[in-house]
């Protein structure tokens, strides 16, 4: 079983940065992508970026473009979100996720889900 252990989520200010961090560990020679989703307090979960961990085709949500960066460390399997220019409406839980391919993890029908780390910005 693959795992996916997010860390870097926090309390910050409008306009702060803040990075994520994602490990996926166990059985991952099936994970080729890996990606973000979140899910902010009544609100549908939302696919915020992903990356080809061998492709290293990168896509954003529109909201996001611009002022989020995912970059990957293929050699241990790690992810990083570097969020910039937060928004009070990028408060949310953030999870990582994994599977084949960034439109299957576009679908949210991922093989694999973290636990989720929260994100709250204050305005």
């Amino acid at each position: 079983q693959v795992h996916l252990v997010e860390s870097g989520g926090g309390l910050v200010q409008a306009g702060d940065s803040l990075r994520l961090s994602c490990t996926a560990s166990g059985p991952s020679h099936t994970v080729f992508a890996m990606g973000w989703f979140r899910q902010a307090p009544g609100k549908d979960r939302e696919f915020v970026a992903g990356i080809g961990l061998v492709s290293g085709y990168i896509y954003y949500e529109t909201s996001v473009k611009g002022r989020f960066v995912i970059s990957k460390d293929s050699g241990q399997n790690m992810v990083t979100l570097q969020m910039n220019s937060l928004r009070p409406e990028d408060t949310a839980v953030y999870y990582c996720v994994g599977d084949r391919t960034v439109p299957k993890l576009r679908s949210g029908d991922c093989d694999y889900w973290g636990q989720g780390t929260q994100v709250t910005v204050s305005s």
